[in-house]
């Protein structure tokens, strides 16, 4: 499987974006920030329909757009942690400019060979990345994943107790936009991998596992990892072993499988909140 230049690119680009899926991911749910991924990745969907339709590339909407709102989304909230009624707002807005893009896009760039972009936009196309393309998804995804393993101390005390975080000196405003602007670039490249419309089952369900099986902090961040990227490497290799089968929905039902597997053994006896305690 690997001789395949097109796997090899595939599991380099997917390895490193579900790394910081996970990452990035357990701290959307510890925060209870999960809506915003969902909405993020729709803006992902906008800014690259954006892009396209004014005849640039993609990806220059796709990061430029979502991390614009992304922090956009903490200056609406008093500490940069987006509440469900800014989140819904912003997407149902960011949502309709999307499908004007849609539009604009088909009538105008389809008849230039470029159909099939808006799919890859909504459902990913990992494995007609390019070497050099993933080779930049990497990197990008690895930088990520040390910006946010550097802050996952602050941003943990911060996210179990923001009052008593901010009496202690850590910035905790300061923190949620780094943290925004972080889930934001995250969005966007597991769009290229997964689809806009399917990042949320990499982001949320691989943590939502991690934190059925421990209840320590740290533990359940590696566990979070781990858990993305052993289904990035499970999904691909069924997508190559059975071709019938779409690489996205292999990956996102490798990493939704754990979550429910884990349902049935129940939560860790020790919960965040009492451990803090």
């Amino acid at each position: 499987m690997l001789m395949h230049p097109f796997m090899q690119h595939a599991y380099l680009a997917g390895t490193a974006v579900a790394l910081a899926a996970g990452l990035v991911g357990y701290f959307l749910v510890l925060r209870a920030q999960v809506f915003t991924a969902d909405a993020l990745s729709h803006v992902a969907f906008t800014g690259a329909l954006a892009a396209l339709a004014a005849g640039v590339d993609a990806r220059v909407g796709l990061f430029g757009l979502t991390v614009l709102v992304a922090v956009a989304m903490g200056f609406l909230s008093p500490r940069a942690r987006p509440d469900d009624v800014v989140v819904g707002g912003l997407f149902a807005w960011i949502l309709g400019v999307g499908v004007f893009f849609l539009s604009v896009f088909t009538a105008i760039r389809s008849g230039n060979g470029n159909g099939a972009a808006g799919v890859n936009v909504l459902f990913g196309s990992i494995f007609g990345i390019s070497g050099r393309r993933a080779l930049a998804t990497a990197l990008i995804a690895l930088i990520v994943c040390g910006l946010i393993v550097l802050v996952s101390r602050p941003l943990l005390f911060a996210s179990l107790d923001s009052d008593v975080a901010r009496a202690h000196g850590v910035p905790v405003r300061l923190l949620g936009f780094a943290f925004l602007a972080l889930v934001g670039v995250t969005a966007a490249e597991a769009s290229q991998v997964v689809g806009a419309l399917l990042i949320l089952g990499l982001l949320a369900a691989p943590p939502g596992a991690a934190m059925r099986l421990t209840s320590r902090p740290l533990v359940a961040f590696g566990l979070s990892a781990l858990i993305a990227v052993v289904s990035m490497w499970v999904g691909l290799w069924v997508s190559y072993a059975v071709p019938v089968v779409p690489p996205s929905f292999s990956i996102l039902a490798a990493a939704s499988l754990p979550y429910l597997l884990t349902g049935f053994l129940g939560r860790p006896r020790e919960t965040l909140s009492g451990q803090r305690a």
